[in-house]
């Protein structure tokens, strides 16, 4: 199982599973069994990533539902991994996606540039 069924199999046995840093929590307590301590523990740096992976983009799509004329949010994670800057990118109406920038060459300002830039090419069609 990869992480992303096992989070899914859990939802769907009504489990409620969150990360917080590099921990897993896990309710109710009272349903949990060695079996499935044991599929945790197996995929647990997995697990952890896909359910901040969830958190990035539900951040994204929160930007764009509390403000309506905003047409992209991006947020940019450089705490997840220690080579890379994790960019998550929504654009309303279409979709979200991830992008992946290693940190010697991710420069915020730049993605600022590039992103005034589509705004402005936007506004002439």
């Amino acid at each position: 199982m990869e992480a992303t069924e096992i989070i899914e199999y859990l939802r769907d046995r009504n489990f409620t599973i969150k990360t917080d840093g590099d921990f897993l929590e896990l309710s109710p307590p009272e349903k949990i069994t060695e079996d499935l301590i044991k599929r945790l523990r197996e995929h647990k740096p997995a697990i952890i990533a896909e359910l901040k992976r969830e958190q990035r983009r539900a951040k994204v799509l929160a930007i764009l539902a509390e403000n309506p004329e905003t047409q992209r949010a991006i947020i940019a994670d450089a705490s997840i991994d220690p080579s890379s800057v994790i960019l998550t990118i929504a654009i309303k109406n279409h979709y979200t996606f991830e992008m992946l920038i290693p940190k010697e060459r991710y420069d915020g300002f730049t993605l600022l540039s590039i992103i005034h830039g589509l705004k402005e090419a936007n506004t002439q069609h």
